[in-house]
């Protein structure tokens, strides 16, 4: 628990206060001594070559020529003699060992669960937020006298918010001195700040304002969260952490009109906000003091810090310090902003990803607008009983996370460790394709059996279908590109993220006047055949996405 703590907010914030104790790395440890073979004439030590000091043999792998700079006569002086332990040829900072517990790889199941579990919370607690509005929408457009539309727009700027903010947090989450958990705890931060002023304001443009940078400071889990869970997971065990990242995105949307329908007739509209608030402030604390940094740079950078604090030795670099040297601040920019944008040009593959997430979620989000003109023109709902119609999501998952997790158990994780690469990126999009097939099915059900003639019941099942093959396809989507893409991972994320949420916020305006116009019927009927095209683009990809990436400069293998 110590080390989870010291790897925190707080703990980071206490040592550079000066507070140690518990909170001490090993290598600050009183004692600890540097390998022995740091003080003679310098080789390679990268196989952990020489007898390190006894006391602290774990440490004989900690550094190692870079091979960049020279062989070891390179370096020595001219009158033979060693080097100073100042000498200017770099020694890379690693890891000390292949169990080093500083490595996210090695951390106990209990602690990856832990942290898994504060990530998951975080995702679920942004994305409910979107919705808790929905059942706000009326009471706003009766108080401050605007139009549905007009109304819509709170739900939807916060979704284009948690789409842009990925666009500039994401990069900068790839940065080693900035790391992973701060940009959350301080962007989390101002979240719930944000939702306490969500709940004061009695303006209708300040409400709009403050629902877009709600959905913009609450934005980086969206798409960071995947980096983070694969700082931790093999690629084996990827899929199960995934599993549960995605069911609490998918999940959050759908539970806020349940949330707040019973509680927003009786309370009003800010009850909503208010909600908001007491769900994000607890995660907040709780994640200030128990979520560590993950990313490996970040916790490599630190470490050479220290070690450099140490030993006095300034040729003590971790692998981002030296590549950072190489790269002028136009190419990290390039790197960070425009190249997932190249990539999404160039690439049919990734492109496919990145319209087909944005159109179903999109599709997706328009449910929020088709429920009121069915369950409560149709079949009479009152508001708490329509937001409780969101619940068959909840359903679904409780349905297809066994399913897809006991397809990896027994089939799919055997095979990919017994291929090069854990198998190919396509052979993750497996069980994606029967989802494609099912969520037009659903949406067909939904739409043609929404009527009184037949009862509610069957509408519902439809939406659970749609939803179910929505959650198995964004799952082996969110694995396809980490695996094909992985030094791009995150920044591929936030574009991916950038236009399923501008999609989506479009689709919330325009969807209540697409249905009114087109009737339930035409409109969602539309919106599955749609579906229906993008069912061939995912199996082409499934065939023909191999030979797509063995003719692209970007892919991995």
């Amino acid at each position: 628990m110590w080390e989870i703590i010291r790897e925190s907010a707080v703990g980071q914030s206490l040592q550079f206060l000066g507070v140690r104790g518990s909170l001490c790395h090993p290598e600050e440890k009183s004692g600890f001594t540097l390998p022995s073979t740091w003080d003679k004439p310098q080789q390679d030590n990268s196989a952990g070559s020489g007898a390190p000091d006894q006391a602290h043999a774990d440490t004989s792998d900690s550094v190692s020529n870079t091979g960049g700079t020279g062989t070891p006569n390179d370096i020595e002086k001219a009158d033979g003699s060693r080097p100073t332990p100042a000498a200017q040829v770099p020694l890379l900072v690693t890891w000390f060992n292949e169990s080093d517990q500083a490595n996210p790889q090695n951390w106990s199941l209990g602690k990856k669960l832990f942290i898994s579990i504060q990530l998951c919370l975080y995702t679920f607690t942004v994305y409910l937020g979107s919705s808790l509005y929905v059942a706000a929408e009326t009471d706003v457009e009766r108080i401050y006298n605007v139009s549905p539309a007009a109304s819509s727009l709170g739900l939807a700027l916060y979704v284009l918010g948690y789409g842009v903010g990925p666009m500039i947090f994401s990069p900068l989450s790839e940065i080693p001195i900035l790391g992973r958990n701060w940009l959350y705890i301080a962007t989390f931060t101002v979240f719930v700040i944000l939702a306490m002023a969500a709940s004061l304001v009695d303006d209708f443009g300040g409400l709009l304002a403050l629902r877009f940078f709600l959905g913009f400071f609450g934005s980086p889990c969206l798409a960071t969260g995947g980096a983070t869970l694969q700082d931790m997971y093999a690629p084996t065990k990827m899929p199960y952490a995934l599993m549960f990242w995605v069911a609490s995105a998918t999940l959050g949307p759908a539970l806020g009109p349940a949330v707040t329908g019973f509680a927003v007739t009786k309370m009003g509209w800010r009850w909503s906000a208010w909600e908001l608030l007491w769900l994000s402030g607890p995660i907040l604390l709780l994640m200030i003091a128990c979520f560590p940094e993950t990313s490996a740079d970040a916790i490599l950078l630190r470490r050479a810090r220290r070690l450099r604090k140490l030993t006095g030795r300034t040729n003590l670099k971790s692998e981002s310090e030296i590549s950072i040297h190489k790269m002028t601040a136009r190419q990290i920019a390039f790197e960070a902003l425009i190249k997932p944008w190249e990539i999404n040009v160039l690439d049919p593959a990734v492109l496919f990803t990145t319209v087909y997430m944005a159109l179903i979620y999109g599709i997706y989000y328009s449910f929020f607008e088709s429920f009121p003109l069915v369950y409560a023109e149709k079949y009479g709902f009152n508001l708490g009983e329509t937001g409780l119609v969101f619940l068959i999501v909840l359903v679904a998952l409780g349905l297809s996370i066994p399913a897809y997790c006991a397809y990896f158990w027994f089939y799919a994780e055997e095979r990919m460790k017994s291929q090069p690469h854990f198998g190919s990126p396509e052979s993750r999009l497996v069980p994606g394709l029967i989802g494609a097939i099912i969520m037009p099915i659903g949406l067909f059900i939904y739409a043609w059996t929404s009527r009184p003639s037949v009862h509610w019941i069957v509408s519902i099942i439809g939406v659970g279908l749609n939803s179910a093959g929505l959650y198995i396809v964004m799952q082996v989507l969110f694995l396809y590109i980490p695996f094909t893409y992985p030094q791009y991972t995150a920044s591929l994320f936030a574009a991916n993220d950038l236009a399923r949420s501008t999609f989506a916020a479009g689709a919330v305006v325009f969807a209540r006047p697409m249905f009114i116009n087109l009737t339930v019927q035409g409109g969602v009927s539309l919106l599955a055949g749609l579906d229906i095209v993008c069912v061939g683009g995912i199996f082409m990809l499934y065939f023909f996405g191999a030979s797509l990436r063995a003719r692209s400069k970007f892919a991995a293998g």
